[in-house]
C-alpha cells in the first residue's frame, strides 16, 4: 500500500476541518464589501474571485459590493477635474456623478464580474438602479465647529443615502444561481442617481436580506484597541467603549458603525478583516482563527 504524501494530508485535514462552517453556513446570504487593497493588487483580486466562487459551490450565497474611489479619483485627474473632498466624503456635482457612474457601474463592476467569471463563478454586475434596488435620498451634510455661530450645512452634490431596498431582483440572481455583484449607486424618486458609501450599502443590504454575515474588507488588520493591538472579538457594548475612549478613530469609525447598525437589524455576525491577506475570506469563514475582527450584537 501506498501512503499519501504529506501534503495529501495536510490537504485532507484542511477539507475536514472545513466541513462544520460549510455545513453550518450552507444555504446562507453573506454580504461581502470588497474594496482597498483587495481591488487593485493582482494576486489578492485573483484571490478575492476564488474565494467567492468557493462559496457559492459549497452552498453559500455570496453579495458581492464593492467601492472604488481610487479608480473614480484617477479618471477625474485624466480628465482634468479636481477630486474635492469635505470630512473625507467626495464632492459629486453633476459631472463628478457621470463619471461615478461611468466607474463603478461600468469599469470596476465589469471588471470584478469578469473575474468571478473567469475563475468559475456566474456573476452577474448590477448598480442600485437596476430593479430599483437601492432607492436613496441626498445626503444632508452638516459641519458644526466653536468657531461658528450655527451649525453649517453643505451642499456635497449627489452623495446620497439608503432610504429603501427592494431586493427582488438580488433573490431572483440568488435563485438562479448567479452571484450578485452591486455598485453603490442608488436612484432618488426623480431618478437622479447618487453616489452613496459602499460599506453603508453592503450594511443595509445584509440588514434587509437578514444575512447570517457581513465582511468588510479593509486595509487594517482589523479593529485596533489603543496599543495597536488587533481585537479578535467584540459586541455593540465594546466597541462602544473602544469609541467613547477614542481607541476607534478616523476611519474605522464608519465601518463599526455600519457594523452596529446590520447587528441591530438582525445580521448575525460581522467581520472586519484584512483585505490585504489572501483569501482572507475564506480564513474568516472556514477557520477559528480568521484574520480580523469579529462582532456580534
Amino acid at each position: 500500500m501506498t501512503l499519501p504524501n504529506n501534503k495529501a494530508l495536510d490537504i485532507a485535514r484542511v477539507l475536514t476541518e472545513a466541513l462544520p462552517y460549510i455545513q453550518k453556513f450552507y444555504g446562507k446570504t453573506i454580504v461581502v464589501k470588497y474594496g482597498g487593497n483587495a481591488m487593485v493588487d493582482e494576486d489578492l483580486k485573483n484571490s478575492f474571485a476564488r474565494d467567492i466562487v468557493l462559496m457559492k459551490l459549497v452552498g453559500m450565497n455570496p453579495i458581492v459590493v464593492h467601492g472604488g474611489g481610487p479608480q473614480i479619483g484617477s479618471l477625474l485627474d485624466k480628465l482634468g477635474k479636481e477630486s474635492q473632498f469635505i470630512d473625507g466624503m467626495r464632492v459629486t456635482d453633476s459631472e463628478t456623478m457621470d463619471v461615478v457612474e461611468m466607474v463603478l457601474g461600468g469599469l470596476v463592476n465589469k471588471d470584478i464580474v469578469n473575474l468571478i467569471n473567469r475563475h468559475g463563478g456566474n456573476a452577474v454586475g448590477l448598480t442600485g438602479k437596476d430593479g430599483g434596488l437601492l432607492h436613496a435620498e441626498k445626503l444632508t451634510f452638516t459641519r458644526d465647529a466653536p468657531e461658528l455661530a450655527a451649525p453649517e450645512i453643505i451642499d456635497i452634490g449627489h452623495v446620497g443615502k439608503v432610504s429603501s431596498v427592494n431586493t427582488s431582483v438580488v433573490d431572483m440572481l440568488i435563485g438562479g444561481n448567479f452571484i450578485p455583484v452591486i455598485a453603490p449607486i442608488g436612484v432618488g424618486k426623480g431618478g437622479e442617481s447618487y453616489n452613496i458609501n459602499a460599506d453603508l450599502v453592503a450594511g443595509k443590504l445584509a440588514e434587509v436580506l437578514k444575512a447570517e454575515k457581513l465582511i468588510l474588507l479593509t486595509n487594517a488588520a482589523g479593529v485596533l484597541n489603543g496599543k495597536g493591538d488587533v481585537v479578535s472579538g467584540l459586541n455593540i457594548h465594546a466597541i462602544q467603549a473602544l469609541i467613547d475612549s477614542g481607541e476607534i478613530h478616523g476611519g474605522m469609525l464608519p465601518k463599526v458603525a455600519c457594523a452596529m447598525g446590520a447587528l441591530s437589524g438582525g445580521v448575525s455576525t460581522v467581520h472586519i478583516i484584512d483585505g490585504r491577506v489572501q483569501h482572507a475570506v475564506l480564513l474568516e469563514i472556514f477557520t477559528n482563527e480568521g484574520v480580523g475582527t469579529l462582532i456580534r450584537a
